[in-house]
């Protein structure tokens, strides 16, 4: 088919270099690090099986039927509550989006915020499916490099100064796909540039609950003196097959996200978020996300024991608190992408990092999901991964 039938920002966007790996990596025998998975033996299948039943029993043809572009009400209240307690956000419902999943929200965003000519900030390394949404509708990002406690904040200021953004996209809690957070200081920072140059703060927080080390810090949305956005889901705390996610913002915001949702999908399945509703309504979500802290934690500690063990020590790592990846940087001059078709035939898969730069960087770096294998298979999996970068470097490469 000519490629001058499709619209121009169609044929801008690559495919998710990602979703191409997954093909690979999702085969049975190969120890997969490629994606952003949950552990699927985490999952509340039981009470999520429980919840099914009682909703049809109780609300089936209800369930079954349309529903309101904003979502399930007593599902936007949870939300809401949720803020409350954890962050101490004063939102209503009015305030509250229900979309499917959060990568639904980020397309949402680009199509109600951004024009072709408007610029995008966003962290550099950034998330992938950020990158890939605003993509569609915006042919100016610019990334702003991450330091250990968050952005680096003169580039950043720089940046929103110098090319006025439109939108600046973050994920300030355990960061895809470095793993790092940003510090309280850096949070307090950014929502007064956010608001000195106008630029729409978007913070993107799937994985603030996933905390098993250190404190934990409010969002930059409580420090905001302008107009933000707040994205959140249930994928990482109860199961990504819900595609239950939201939106939170002020109420002018969500009328014309409301209005792009309409032109998309109508609403999100009314099934999927009673059902969401009916099992945070009958059991305790706290128990099962502290399960999953206590897991995560157990397998980022053997990625990180296993690194040590079987990597050279000039490759360099993240010590994520939480959340699902760390970030390896390989010296300068080695290539990630030729590592992994070593990897690959020894049936171990990760991210080559370059798809996360906008701007040809990231050749050494490598992304590492922990949170999808079992501990056994990580330290398999790294031994594996070991070898190949032993076989890079005899292979000739270089090695500084």
């Amino acid at each position: 088919m000519s490629d001058h039938l499709f619209s121009k920002r169609t044929r801008r966007v690559p495919k998710s270099f990602i979703r191409d790996i997954l093909k690979v990596a999702g085969k049975p025998d190969v120890i997969s690090f490629a994606g952003g998975l949950p552990h699927p033996g985490l999952f509340p299948v039981r009470e999520i099986k429980d919840a099914f039943m009682t909703l049809m029993e109780e609300r089936g043809s209800e369930s079954m039927q349309y529903g309101p572009s904003e979502g399930f009400s007593p599902l936007r209240e949870w939300v809401c509550d949720r803020y409350r307690k954890r962050a101490g956000l004063d939102i209503s419902p009015d305030n509250v989006l229900i979309t499917t999943g959060s990568q639904q929200a980020l397309d949402l965003v680009g199509k109600v915020f951004l024009d072709e000519d408007d610029f995008v900030a966003m962290e550099r390394p950034g998330y992938l499916g950020a990158i890939q949404a605003f993509s569609f509708y915006s042919d100016a990002i610019i990334q702003v490099p991450l330091k250990g406690d968050g952005p680096d904040m003169e580039i950043l200021e720089e940046t929103l100064r110098e090319k006025q953004p439109k939108i600046f996209y973050a994920i300030p809690n355990f960061q895809n796909p470095s793993g790092q957070s940003y510090n309280l200081e850096k949070r307090k920072h950014l929502a007064d540039l956010c608001a000195t140059y106008g630029t729409i703060m978007v913070e993107d927080d799937p994985y603030g609950e996933l905390r098993f080390a250190g404190a934990d810090l409010p969002p930059v949305t409580s420090f905001m003196k302008s107009p933000s956005i707040l994205l959140g889901t249930l994928s990482k705390i109860a199961a990504p097959g819900l595609r239950v996610g939201w939106i939170v913002g002020e109420e002018a915001m969500l009328d014309r996200l409301i209005i792009a949702k309409q032109a998309a999908d109508l609403h999100t399945s009314t099934i999927t978020q009673q059902l969401a509703w009916q099992y945070l309504a009958t059991n305790n979500i706290e128990d099962h996300i502290e399960t999953i802290r206590l897991a995560y934690g157990r397998q980022r500690d053997c990625m990180i024991t296993m690194i040590r063990r079987y990597f050279p020590p000039e490759v360099s790592f993240t010590q994520p608190e939480g959340g699902m990846f760390l970030w390896v940087t390989l010296p300068d001059g080695w290539s990630s992408a030729e590592l992994f078709e070593l990897a690959i035939n020894e049936k171990v898969a990760f991210v080559p990092g370059a798809p996360f730069y906008v701007d040809g960087g990231g050749l050494n770096t490598m992304r590492l999901n922990f949170s999808n294998a079992d501990e056994a298979d990580i330290e398999e999996g790294i031994m594996r991964l070991g070898r190949c970068i032993e076989k890079y470097v005899g292979g000739g490469r270089p090695t500084e």
